[in-house]
């Protein structure tokens, strides 16, 4: 179904738990939004921020399948931020819609009542295309959104650790290829790593790693069995299907 204001479309996810509106054209949430949400370790009563939230999908998703937490969505671009809310109120989903830059200073993010220590879980799917390899936007603001530079992750993944409290999780989803560039971002405060590769199906390499991080974790390193989205070209993997449906969650979710 189409909107002829904003040229929207409304889609369903999680089997129709939850109906989303967004941008015909450009960035769309999918797959990535849904299984960063089934991976995500929040409970009932946590604070937790989705930073790049976009139109709210994957916070929205938390929401729907964790009752009872509370939930920020932290977006730069205002149309898109617009956009969150009204998803949420459709829905009807308790959620705080703030417009700013994740990688904001201290300061700003104190301001919008992100202080530090504040948060008992974040999950964020960072900008992880390279805007030398990719074309950017002509709209600025949708361009940052969607394309990363070296400091990208990095500073995201700060900005993630000085509201998360002590013992606070990290959940994020991010290229398979840049593996190491995600392990550095998280040297620096966070341990307790889970790591679960993506794989269109079990011929092809990983495209997708989700990462549960711990802020002061210092359990062992864990890599889970890789999650297959297909179980050969263009067969659904079961599994999964449940899984983008509501019916299950990742490994990375358990305690």
């Amino acid at each position: 179904m189409s909107d002829p204001v904003l040229d929207l479309t409304e889609d369903a996810f999680l089997g129709g738990q939850l109906r989303l509106k967004q941008l015909k054209a450009g960035h769309r949430a999918g797959h990535d939004a849904m299984l960063l949400a089934a991976a995500s370790s929040a409970r009932p009563g946590d604070r937790v921020a989705d930073l790049g939230a976009g139109i709210g999908a994957a916070g929205l998703a938390v929401a729907r399948r964790v009752a009872g937490i509370d939930l920020v969505l932290v977006e730069i671009d205002a149309v898109l931020a617009g956009l969150a809310r009204a998803n949420a109120e459709a829905n009807a989903i308790q959620a705080d819609v703030i417009v700013l830059d994740v990688e904001a200073d201290a300061a700003a993010f104190a301001a919008a009542g992100l202080g530090p220590d504040s948060v008992d879980a974040v999950l964020t799917n960072p900008p992880f295309n390279d805007s030398a390899r990719h074309r950017v936007s002509p709209d600025t603001a949708r361009g940052i959104a969607h394309m990363a530079t070296a400091a990208t992750l990095p500073k995201w993944v700060h900005a993630a650790r000085r509201i998360l409290k002590s013992k606070g999780t990290l959940t994020l989803i991010w290229r398979a290829d840049a593996l190491a560039e995600v392990l550095s971002a998280l040297d620096h405060g966070f341990g307790s790593l889970q790591l679960l590769p993506v794989h269109g199906d079990a011929r092809s390499p990983a495209n997708r790693i989700l990462v549960r991080a711990t802020k002061g974790g210092r359990a062992p390193t864990q890599i889970h069995p890789a999650l297959m989205l297909n179980d050969e070209p263009g067969v659904p993997n079961q599994r999964v299907q449940e899984i983008l449906v509501g019916k299950g969650t990742l490994p990375l979710a358990s305690p």
